[in-house]
């Protein structure tokens, strides 16, 4: 069965009614990218940053995957599907994806301050005084402005065993993500589906097919061309 790596991006989530990150000039939701999504904010300002993600993961239960994610698992009957995505929503397991892996963390999980290796879920409010078992502060399991991406190793070995790599509503312009590309065996064919593409296939030899569609009908067009 062929490998099918899938990169997944803001654009994934979008249709479920998730705001694309960044939307308005630096603002997300609302809020100072730099006061909820850095080391500098969440010491500044604790409990604004931990409001911030409480209100983020509390929106989460009120949206449904939509067809595209619904799609992507549909791949699973004709492909091996590996999922990196930079979303931090969990609508991809929720639509029954089997592997995904996560870049940019998870909003229904925490980690401790003193050791980013105890890692816990978490459906409810975070708040100061959440400890871990060694009785440390914990904090949103996000990868935050300025923060190593841990899981960028075993995304890229995911990428070099790719027999076809799809990259689906994420402009592929932000690293270390957008270098994730690099790593496709030569003659992996590409499909990138984005509504407002900026992606230029002249910088890859790779054979590229744009689709130029959201995800949801990206997908659906992405199904009939390769398995209808």
């Amino acid at each position: 069965m062929q490998k099918m790596i899938i990169l997944t991006g803001a654009g994934m989530s979008a249709e479920s009614g998730i705001k694309t990150f960044r939307d308005d000039g630096g603002l997300w939701e609302g809020y100072d990218i730099v006061e909820v999504a850095t080391n500098q904010g969440f010491r500044d300002n604790p409990e604004l940053v931990l409001t911030f993600y409480n209100e983020r993961r509390r929106a989460l239960k009120e949206v449904e995957p939509n067809q595209g994610h619904i799609n992507l698992k549909t791949l699973e009957q004709y492909f091996e599907v590996h999922i990196i995505t930079q979303n931090v929503d969990d609508l991809h397991e929720r639509a029954g994806s089997s592997r995904v892996l996560h870049l940019h963390g998870e909003l229904r999980k925490v980690r401790s301050i003193l050791d980013p290796n105890l890692v816990y879920p978490w459906d409810g409010d975070l708040v100061l005084g959440d400890t871990c078992e060694q009785g440390s502060q914990l904090r949103p399991h996000i990868v935050w402005f300025g923060e190593a991406v841990p899981m960028i190793d075993k995304a890229a070995r995911l990428v070099e065993k790719a027999d076809i790599l799809v990259i689906i509503g994420t402009s592929m312009q932000v690293y270390p993500a957008a270098g994730l590309i690099g790593y496709t065996k030569p003659q992996t064919p590409i499909y990138f589906i984005d509504p407002k593409p900026n992606f230029n296939p002249d910088y890859h030899e790779n054979p590229t097919t744009i689709i130029e569609d959201t995800a949801v009908g990206g997908t659906e067009k992405l199904l009939k061309m390769l398995v209808d």
